[in-house]
């Protein structure tokens, strides 16, 4: 179905606050998965509120409180989630590092205790857009296996770098498997066959079908190279936040653990190290990569950030497409809620 931004945010806004979110943490949470379901990745829009509310429900998401930032050292922040919405946590993070880093050039944010934080291109995009350069990165459950191997032993762990550019940042966003766990659930439910490469069934044989995927483990992007980078997350997400590792990361996909995955934030500025026109210089290599030869005619190569873009300024105009089940399931969900408020009201 085809739905606008200001509907999405509002029926998740409505949803969060139903389940006892205030106004801004819920609008904050709203929007970013707003932005997902925008930006053509939907595994990380509207189709994850199910979770969030079972999360707030069993009291594993504390929807109002506020993170803990703690500097350690002019550059080292150690940030406390609290059990708080993952966007909220992200964006009062990375707003701090940008406060500090004109003081010191480099500032980094290692978060523990906040739940999961939704598309990791916006957060870098909102620090190149002041002009800065940032990146991110996460570690989730064990879901993909090691190269060579079959079982599920680290995250996705996805990583984003976002650099000003004068056409708009250099953003990219990517995870460290070849398709996110969310990208695969959503195929099991529309019965969409997977693509080749993307998963193994619990043999570590390659499966196309989504429900073998989900019991067996997806694949490392790249083979050996995706698999190193993934672990190189891994490693230094939880060195730097003190978080689990591998087996014992929990909470990014249920509804019945703590969150115990960690979240990595770097700020640097430009300008204490003496390079002039960073966003000229680049935009202008950018304009020479778009303008290399695309193998369809007519069109200009796309680099990262690119298609997130355009996505989004036609989502904003045109509106985009929402899966009609998770858009039902959704409305269920405020249903449900204020029928409890309402037996609750009753009662008192």
């Amino acid at each position: 179905m085809l739905v606008t931004y200001a509907d999405e945010v509002a029926l998740i806004g409505e949803i969060l606050r139903t389940h006892g979110a205030s106004a801004m943490p819920a609008g904050v949470q709203a929007r970013w998965l707003t932005e997902a379901d925008l930006r053509g990745h939907p595994s990380h829009g509207l189709q994850r509120v199910r979770t969030i509310v079972g999360r707030m429900r069993g009291g594993l998401i504390e929807a109002d409180s506020r993170p803990e930032l703690q500097w350690r050292s002019p550059s080292a922040l150690v940030v406390d989630g609290r059990r708080g919405f993952g966007p909220v946590v992200g964006l009062a993070t990375i707003r701090e590092l940008v406060r500090r880093v004109g003081a010191t050039g480099v500032a980094i944010g290692a978060v523990h205790g906040a739940n999961h934080l939704g598309l990791l291109g916006p957060y870098v995009e909102e620090i190149a857009e002041d002009g800065l350069i940032g990146a991110a990165m996460t570690t989730s459950e064990a879901l993909v296996h090691a190269w060579g191997g079959h079982t599920r032993m680290l995250g996705t762990n996805p990583i984003a770098i976002g650099i000003p550019a004068e056409q708009g940042p250099f953003v990219l966003d990517m995870a460290t498997g070849a398709v996110s766990m969310g990208r695969v659930l959503a195929h099991a439910r529309t019965r969409i066959p997977l693509e080749e490469g993307w998963a193994v069934d619990d043999t570590g044989a390659p499966t196309l079908d989504p429900d073998l995927a989900v019991a067996g483990a997806i694949s490392p992007f790249g083979g050996p190279k995706g698999y190193g980078l993934g672990l190189a997350v891994e490693l230094l997400v939880a060195a730097l936040t003190g978080t689990a590792l591998g087996t014992a990361v929990h909470g990014t996909l249920d509804a019945e653990c703590e969150s115990t995955k960690g979240d990595l934030f770097m700020v640097i500025d430009p300008g204490d190290f003496g390079v002039d026109e960073i966003p000229g210089r680049l935009s202008r290599y950018l304009q020479e990569v778009r303008r290399s030869g695309s193998s369809e005619p007519g069109k200009e190569v796309a680099v990262p950030g690119d298609r997130s873009r355009s996505a989004r300024a036609r989502g904003l105009s045109e509106g985009f497409t929402v899966d009609d089940g998770v858009w039902r399931e959704a409305e269920e969900l405020l249903q449900v809620a204020e029928s409890d408020l309402q037996l609750e009201r009753t009662k008192r």
